[in-house]
């Protein structure tokens, strides 16, 4: 289904234990509040005792002014009702997004180009460089750049920083290969979901060097996987996943290029369905409504 764009078009996630009656008193909620159902997609992990995930689209005029209202009163009374972990989007406010990227350009630039296009409907904020070798790339976009050097050795330092850039200020930090460890200590303290992109089918060819290790084991794909940062490396909720066919007559360089083309397409699928509030989290999993 294609994304209603209106002003007065509000976005509803939520996630609870499920039961009887949850959409009943959701539909009941939405339509007393003066809003209008566009659609409702939703999921049960189990046919009983398991947990209910849904995403509603409803139209309400003066939706800006309305929804603060409207959130404090179903936190007051369907979600307590039904112990539901929820959240009101307005699809007319772009998530803000800071971008970090390291020296390879090809996420980055993508994400910018796509953003810039209005494929990705997203406000770019900065880009935070631990190099400085992109900032005349990013020049031309318009958007801020901001190099901060970080090293194993000086990483407490580049996090602090920046975190002073992100924490109240973003909706979304992408990763967009940015080769640093991202600790435990800045996911508590930086307030917003983070997005990386890794090559290949997770868990293969961790490491350096992965397209030398795919082509000394003669895989047949190549591919890449987006998923949320936690604190255990590369282990987070997979948001999405791709792969290429490749044989024996690709050379390495072939598989670098065929992968960068697959990371291009995955990561920038993952951050447009975030942005669209198509992503419930559950325990280590993602739920993607109505994905296009």
């Amino acid at each position: 289904m294609s994304e209603v764009s209106d002003a007065d078009i509000g976005r509803l996630l939520l996630r609870c234990p499920d039961g009887p009656g949850i959409v009943a008193a959701v539909s009941t909620f939405l339509t007393r509040a003066g809003a209008n159902i566009v659609s409702l997609d939703q999921h049960s992990t189990e046919a009983e005792g398991g947990t209910f995930l849904q995403r509603t689209i409803f139209h309400r005029p003066g939706l800006s002014a309305a929804l603060e209202e409207m959130d404090r009163e179903f936190g007051a009374t369907v979600a307590a009702e039904f112990d539901i972990d929820y959240r009101f989007a307005e699809a007319a406010k772009p998530k803000r997004v800071a971008i970090m990227a390291s020296k390879t350009d090809h996420c980055l630039l993508d994400l910018l180009w796509r953003n810039r296009r209005g494929e990705l409907d997203m406000s770019v904020v900065m880009v935070i460089g631990n190099h400085a070798e992109l900032a005349e790339q990013v020049r031309p976009f318009g958007v801020p750049f901001v190099h901060i050097p970080a090293t194993r050795d000086i990483r407490a330092q580049a996090e602090q920083r920046q975190l002073e850039l992100l924490k109240g200020n973003v909706d979304l930090v992408v990763l967009a290969r940015y080769m640093q460890i991202i600790s435990p200590e800045f996911l508590a303290e930086v307030g917003c979901p983070l997005i990386n992109i890794h090559h290949s089918f997770l868990p293969a060819f961790i490491g350096a060097a992965p397209y030398h290790q795919a082509k000394e084991r003669g895989v047949k794909l190549v591919g890449a996987t987006a998923h949320y940062v936690t604190e255990v490396l590369d282990d987070g909720p997979i948001i999405e996943q791709d792969v290429v066919r490749v044989n024996h007559t690709h050379s390495i360089a072939d598989l670098v290029r065929l992968g960068a083309d697959v990371e291009r397409a995955v990561l920038s699928r993952a951050v447009l369905w975030h942005c669209q509030d198509r992503i419930v989290r559950h325990e280590n999993q993602t739920i993607v409504f109505g994905r296009s």
